[in-house]
């Protein structure tokens, strides 16, 4: 039987495909089909821990749960971890693969797409619709040769395409077009409908703007997607979205202040912070200085953490941390911010750059050596400050040891993880998605302020509501049966 799949491309990076495609796959999936996401190729620092201990970006395991699955690494089977402005490191179904500048994964690409492939060939087996994300735009014809990410993948794959168009920055009529118009003949023909997004304002006025589409490219309108702002309570892709991500609610009386890291990852882990009505979200770009207002500062993740501590010294945001807890702040570290807060860091393998050490922020007791085996695991435990129960998933590579780890800041499944400064105001782990529970994150913020505080929603509750508005806001506004019906091949 025909695998009936759709993909979904479009005319640039954050045009909304991933949100689109998350929209749509819990709209199909409530009309009773088992649909299942598709990425043949992410970027992003900001990745999940499937059921089989592999990792996928972060977006496909949103649209999993849009689905009611379990994220799996054929979701995204090619995913690329940026390490620097020029390189990544390569996952391949959920495992390290390697790593590799622009040019040399160029050359590598036409080697991956069997195993593309093979992934689209493992969902399809068990799905109504698969729904295939690209990535970027299929208009970047200088990177068409060997390409698995966009029209490489639908040809090989033999899909029909949705176009994506995002009118909120400007000239969707000609990012559509001229599209439509660098793309081959064979490749054109696949284009069979698109959808504007991101629309503000009377839909009316961009009546004749989607007419124009249509009769310039002979694409079919399929929708005409206002913009929602509710999408920010939903994890987000890549760190594209970090300068306008911090919250400053009015009333909010909490300060979290987060530095930029270069090479920031899993940010999201904020996500349920930023959602509390109480907590100010500041996040702290290069060349600023940490709030001196701030209760709390959080170090995130990082892809390359002595890069990345190393940028953090040159911002000059160490001198800024330590001011920070002698005016009686707290800090958390969480996996590469973790192991920035001890005294030294070691890389003797070059896992995450160039081999070397690089001395830590010393406010925790303790040392870390990266190593070359990655720790990929779902967990769940207490945290012991608050005896409050947490759950997240680590993904880290390296040992982190020394005498503050005699005070762990969590139990988890039975071991202990983390380390809490003396006199208990720097604490870390490798926890990731700590925040996210309920009971843990209350207690944490009615103790930055000494009392009780305006809380928001149960966080896990709100993303389950969040993604059903978001189907029957996509419901509303996209021709649903004609997608399903391009699917079908119809």
């Amino acid at each position: 039987m025909k695998t009936r799949a759709i993909m979904l491309q479009g005319t640039g990076s954050d045009v909304g495909k991933s949100l689109l495609t998350a929209g749509l796959a819990r709209a199909f999936t409530r009309r009773g089909l088992k649909v299942r996401p598709f990425k043949p190729q992410n970027m992003s620092n900001n990745a999940a821990v499937t059921e089989e201990g592999g990792e996928i970006g972060r977006a496909q395991a949103l649209q999993a749960r849009a689905c009611g699955v379990k994220p799996s690494v054929h979701m995204n089977p090619v995913l690329l971890k940026p390490q620097s402005d020029v390189g990544a490191q390569v996952v391949l179904q959920g495992r390290i693969y390697g790593k590799a500048n622009a040019r040399d994964y160029h050359l590598l690409k036409p080697t991956l797409l069997q195993a593309v492939l093979e992934s689209f060939a493992t969902l399809s087996a068990e799905a109504d619709l698969v729904l295939v994300e690209g990535a970027g735009s299929p208009a970047e014809i200088n990177l068409r040769k060997g390409d698995i990410a966009n029209m490489g993948f639908a040809e090989a794959a033999n899909l029909p395409v949705l176009l994506i168009g995002d009118i909120d920055r400007g000239g969707v009529i000609a990012s559509l077009v001229g599209t439509a118009a660098l793309l081959p003949l064979a490749e054109c023909q696949r284009l069979k409908g698109f959808i504007v997004n991101k629309f503000r304002g009377d839909p009316a006025l961009f009546t004749e703007g989607m007419k124009i589409i249509t009769e310039r490219t002979g694409m079919p309108a399929l929708g005409l997607v206002p913009y929602w702002p509710r999408a920010m309570k939903l994890p987000a892709e890549d760190a594209v979205v970090l300068p306008r991500y911090g919250a400053s609610e009015a009333g909010a009386f909490v300060t979290v202040a987060v530095p930029m890291l270069s090479r920031i990852a899993n940010f999201d882990d904020l996500d349920p912070l930023r959602a509390e009505p109480s907590v100010r979200l500041v996040i702290v770009p290069p060349g600023d200085a940490l709030p001196g207002n701030a209760d709390l500062v959080i170090l995130p993740g990082s892809k390359s953490t002595i890069a990345d501590l190393r940028m953090f010294k040159a911002e000059g945001w160490d001198t800024d941390l330590k001011s920070h807890i002698r005016r009686g702040g707290r800090v958390i570290g969480i996996c590469g911010g973790y192991q920035m807060l001890g005294r030294r860091v070691a890389d003797p393998y070059g896992i995450e750059g160039p081999p070397g050490e690089e001395e830590g922020l010393g406010l925790l007791d303790l040392d870390t050596q990266l190593g070359r085996s990655k720790t990929l695991t779902e967990a769940a435990g207490r945290e012991r400050s608050t005896n409050e129960t947490v759950k997240g998933y680590e993904m880290h590579v390296g040992t982190t040891e020394g005498a503050d780890t005699a005070r762990p800041m969590l139990d988890l499944d039975g071991r202990a993880d983390g380390a809490i400064s003396a006199d208990g105001r720097v604490m870390g782990c490798y926890l990731h998605g700590i925040f996210a529970a309920d009971g843990y994150r209350r207690a944490l913020l009615r103790r930055l302020v000494g009392g009780n505080v305006a809380l928001g929603p149960d966080f896990e509750a709100e993303v389950e509501t969040t993604l059903d508005a978001l189907a029957d806001h996509i419901a509303a506004h996209v021709d649903l049966d004609h997608i399903w019906e391009i699917a079908r091949g119809a």
